[in-house]
Order: C-alpha cells, then structure tokens, then sequence
C-alpha cells in the first residue's frame, strides 16, 4: 500500500501549487489534505502518514487546483461568516471580502428592531447566488423577515439548499422587477451584484473567469450596469429612511456611489472599505 509522510506531502503538493500560480498554496494543500482526511486543518499535525486511497484522492485533488480549479469546489463547501455553504460549478463561491457587506447588513437590521421593538426588520439579499447573505441574515437576526432572488438557474438550485430550513423567503427572477408585492416596505436591501467591465476580462482571475457564472462577474463597459439596476429598484423597495448596501470593485471607490449620488433622493451616501483598506462596498439612505 503506498504510504507517504504527512509533511513530504504537503510539501510537494505546495510545490506544485505554487507552480501553478495558486495564491496561498501553503493554506490549499493543507485544507484539501483535512478534507480528504475527514479532518480540520488544525488536527493535521497528529496524522503521520498519509496511505492508500487517501493519498491517490489527495494527489488528484491538489493536480486539480493547480489547475485552477477553485478550491471550494473542490471540497464543496465555503465559509462564510457562521455559517457553512454548499457550492460547486454553476454558483459564485462567495469571497470573504462579502462578509463585510453582509455584517453592514445584519447591524442595518438589528438597529431597526431596536428602534422600533416589535416590528420584526423586513430584508431583501438582490441577486443572492449561493443565498450566503440572505443565510447569515437569517442566522444573526432570527426576527428578521428576509427575502432573496436569484435569476441563474443552477445558482437557485444552490441558493434553495442552502436556504432550505432557514424561512428565508427564496424567489426564482431578475432584481429588475422583483418583490412587487413589498414596495415601500423594505428596510435593509443588499446586493452583491456583478461589477466586473467586460474589458477587464484577461485580468480576472483564472478560479473566477472560468469557474464563476459569467452572470455573476460581468456587467457591462464599466461595470455599474446592475448597479444602476439595483439603484432604481432599490428606490421603490425600501421605506422612506430604509438603506441599502452593495458590493463594488475596489477601483470603483467613486464610481459606484455616484450611482446614487447622480440620481437623486439618496442621502448619506458612503463609501466602506475592506480590511486591506481598499473600497469594498457602498451604502445609502432612502429620503423621506
């Protein structure tokens, strides 16, 4: 039976990822060796030897992400925030640079509940993908009465088993015209939307470019087509004094709050950065 150190293999797995151009090789070998050993990464240090099978699904595994396969993908989960999502092709892998969006999200929330106790915060997660906002708003603000659509198809199958069990309410369709029956009742709308120029498709990165829906990565010659989507549909979602969130590349730190400035009846328009300091994701104010 073949039988090989633990630490001869990861070494020789972040050798080939590393070749592969894999940006933390260290951190996928071992995530993907814990994986195949039904393990956390932290109880890797009490395995000797890795043997058999085991060594023959790692080794194919580790040639798959020096592939640029994403590494969710491979083990079929991502974490985000608390809670623990399903993913695979089909569906964008969320990026824990969202999380940020989505605590801004929760803490929208949760202030309404204590300002006026009793009326349980109304949310709506706008082009939802794997659902990972619209779960962890439902995981964090159990009273909240949340709300999420998605147009791809096979990202909604991901989104309904993700969501399954959570009350959040998961529709099949466009942001463009969806939730015609809450109009003027939302208090929290978050979106993650596409933001990627479509000129800007040799930089994306290979796990993204070819892994990731083209829907969820691409809009349009500047990237804000479905921002100024959201923008509207925002406007007559939310109640007067309700917010609104969305995540932005990091060069459209001006770009993207513009949007809202530009067109009007928003105030308190800001933007956030991410905690490498760089422009993540604006938010605003409904007038009235």
């Amino acid at each position: 039976m073949p039988r090989a150190r633990r630490r001869d293999v990861l070494a020789a797995a972040v050798a080939l990822l590393r070749d592969g151009g894999v940006g933390s090789p260290e951190h996928d070998a071992a995530e993907l060796l814990a994986h195949v050993l039904g393990t956390s990464r932290g109880a890797l240090a009490l395995v000797d030897d890795v043997t058999g099978a085991d060594l023959a699904t790692y080794d194919a595994l580790v040639a798959r992400r020096a592939a640029r396969e994403p590494l969710q993908h491979l083990t079929g989960v991502a974490g985000f925030r608390h809670v623990e999502l399903a993913v695979g092709p089909g569906v964008f892998v969320p990026r824990p640079e969202t999380e940020l969006l989505a605590g801004w999200a929760i803490e929208a929330a949760r202030l309404v509940t204590a300002t006026e106790p009793g009326r349980p915060p109304v949310v709506v997660d706008l082009c939802t993908g794997s659902g990972a906002i619209a779960c962890s708003v439902a995981d964090e603000v159990p009273d909240a009465v949340v709300h999420a659509v998605e147009l791809d198809e096979a990202a909604l199958a991901w989104a309904a088993r993700n969501l399954d069990g959570t009350g959040v309410d998961l529709r099949a369709g466009s942001m463009e015209d969806a939730f015609d029956d809450l109009l003027g009742a939302v208090d929290v709308v978050v979106c993650n939307p596409p933001y990627i120029p479509l000129e800007a498709w040799e930089s994306v990165a290979p796990e993204a470019r070819d892994h990731d829906p083209h829907l969820a990565l691409f809009s349009g010659d500047d990237g804000l087509d479905a921002l100024r989507v959201l923008e509207r549909r925002a406007r007559v979602l939310l109640r007067p004094g309700g917010v609104v969130g969305a995540e932005h590349a990091d060069a459209q730190g001006a770009s993207a709050p513009a949007v809202f400035v530009d067109a009007g009846g928003w105030l308190d328009v800001r933007d956030h950065r991410d905690l490498a300091d760089r422009p993540r994701f604006l938010t605003a104010r409904l007038a009235g």
